[in-house]
């Protein structure tokens, strides 16, 4: 595997001042790395022999989970190989490790599996297209972050009823598009690179004519009018708050939604007082300032996703008038699932990492993210709990819009890759032609095949009773 050469610099690196180096000599750079790790050696996936059992690092992934909630992450990831793969975010890590990589690094996502990308508002309320999760955020090689992605695109695409053929036919554009969206990097200056953003309208207009061959105009505009509608205060208060005495309460659908007792999330007494005061310098400061109008009324567990799933994940309701909600999403941050292969996190605080990182990568982050701390120590990071997002989902006439949504995920690692990595750099050991797609592509669609492998364990575990599982209604 190459090493970097040590003129690659990530968000933790100690500041240093680099001469300057022209585009032609950071792409002759990168194609110089090709020596060490040459671009056919990621194609394909072969298993080392030594490799652990699949089902019992996803049974390590949920140790310090509250144990009432792992059966219903159990449940979720048994539903199918997709499903399995969102949540065995450390088993592919794993698995990355043994994997070739240039030594270039970039701040990597690491968990750019689809779902994980997504439609929502910015703060002028228009709609951008970005990454939504960080959890396992980390700097770390970039070719992580794009075998994934290629990875979960291949198994959506099979779940989807895709043929087999279809599926690596995407995975190959995904790969394409990264590859070209990384050389338009290449040649942007640096302040471009950075204000940079995918806006759905702009895609949708480069996208016309397939859009109208699909039929899928009419489609994409409803999911953009009902993100729109699912704003905040209008969609989520009658959902989840009732009137309970002077102060509107979270209401208790358990297992989903529920207060925490005073041992499983300590400060309830004052109200998270000392933990939100920590939140609150963790933003700017003239954002203290509009939190500040805002008045703590509650607090209860919600639970989400597949991989959060038994991490303490909560929302939190402030008000600032009768009709003046605000919902934040407190999630807990644990230690990367990357972090055993490429090094520790420079900040002391997992949910700082999130935030960090988060800023790092994506176009537009929330203006209220932030982090802070437990009274038990946990660390936590905070962020608007939903903005008119739209998130993928692949069944009925949605899987139509799979082959358009793969390649705004491509486009969309490589912008945020771009912002921390040396565009240049990477495109350079990239190249121009097909011979990286194609690597990439074969990766994927092997390691698909492993992926269904470790799913049909994990389900016989649960069968056999190894595993305890809850089937949600």
């Amino acid at each position: 595997m190459a090493k970097s050469d040590g003129s690659q610099r990530t968000a933790e690196s100690p500041r240093t001042w680099a001469h300057y180096v022209s585009s032609d000599e950071r792409r002759a750079k990168g194609k110089a790395l090709r020596g060490g790790a040459p671009r056919s050696s990621h194609a394909g996936w072969e298993p080392p022999k030594d490799r652990r059992d699949p089902v019992e690092i996803v049974r390590e992934s949920n140790k310090g989970r509250v144990p009432e909630l792992i059966p219903i992450r159990m449940g979720r990831m048994a539903q199918s190989p997709f499903a399995f793969f969102r949540g065995a975010a450390a088993l592919m890590a794993a698995d990355l490790a043994t994997t070739p990589v240039s030594g270039l690094r970039v701040q990597a996502c690491g968990d750019a599996h689809l779902a994980n990308f997504g439609g929502f508002a910015t703060a002028e309320r228009n709609i951008i297209f970005d990454i939504n999760d960080f959890d396992e955020t980390l700097p770390g090689p970039w070719e992580w972050d794009l075998k994934r992605l290629a990875a979960s695109v291949v198994i959506a695409a099979q779940d989807a009823q895709y043929r087999d053929s279809d599926a690596a036919r995407m995975a190959v554009r995904v790969a394409r598009a990264y590859r070209e969206q990384m050389a338009d990097y290449a040649s942007m200056r640096a302040l471009d690179v950075w204000y940079d953003h995918i806006d759905t309208n702009r895609f949708v207009a480069e996208a016309e004519s397939e859009i109208e061959k699909r039929g899928l105009r009419k489609h994409h505009e409803r999911l953009i009018e009902a993100a729109r509608r699912k704003s905040t205060p209008e969609h989520l208060f009658p959902k989840l708050v009732e009137s309970k005495g002077t102060l509107p309460k979270l209401k208790d659908e358990p297992p989903l939604l529920f207060h925490p007792t005073r041992t499983l999330l300590p400060g309830a007494a004052s109200g998270y007082r000392e933990s939100f005061e920590i939140y609150r310098e963790s933003l700017p400061e003239h954002l203290r300032a509009l939190i500040d109008r805002f008045t703590f009324c509650d607090l209860a567990l919600k639970v989400v996703g597949v991989g959060s799933v038994g991490t303490r994940c909560s929302v939190m309701l402030l008000m600032a008038g009768e009709d003046d909600p605000l919902f934040l999403q407190v999630k807990e941050a644990s230690a990367s699932v990357l972090e055993p292969y490429a090094g520790k996190s420079a900040h002391p605080n997992h949910g700082q990492r999130i935030v960090v990182g988060q800023r790092l990568m994506q176009a537009a982050s929330d203006m209220l993210l932030g982090w802070t701390v437990g009274k038990d120590g946990h660390d936590f990071y905070v962020r608007q709990l939903r903005d008119a997002k739209i998130s993928g989902d692949f069944e009925g006439e949605n899987a139509r819009l799979l082959p358009l949504y793969t390649r705004m995920c491509a486009r969309t690692l490589a912008r945020a890759h771009a912002r921390s990595g040396d565009a240049g750099m990477m495109s350079g050991y990239i190249g121009s032609g097909g011979t990286f797609d194609d690597a990439i592509a074969e990766f994927a669609v092997e390691y698909a095949d492993q992926n269904r492998q470790d799913h049909r364990a994990f389900v016989r575990a649960i069968k056999e009773g190894r595993i305890k599982a809850t089937t949600e209604e």
